[in-house]
């Protein structure tokens, strides 16, 4: 996710946890775009969720 945000330089990432795992935030002028969350095992992600829906993305416009 960092690799794609270095394209796209008016993305902002922000790292907060998500549901009790690590997670990032992504924002764009000040909107919140895409929640992501990552499970991790053995020091590597094993698998990514991810949240694009402007509906569910609300609390996050308010918390992010």
């Amino acid at each position: 996710m960092v690799a794609i945000a270095a394209l796209a330089p008016e993305l902002e990432l922000l790292e907060r946890p998500v549901n009790g795992v690590p997670g990032l935030v992504a924002r764009r002028g000040g909107a919140v775009e895409t929640v992501a969350s990552f499970e991790i095992a053995g020091g590597r992600v094993t698998r990514i969720w991810a949240v694009r829906n402007p509906e569910k993305l609300r609390a996050w416009a308010r918390d992010g």
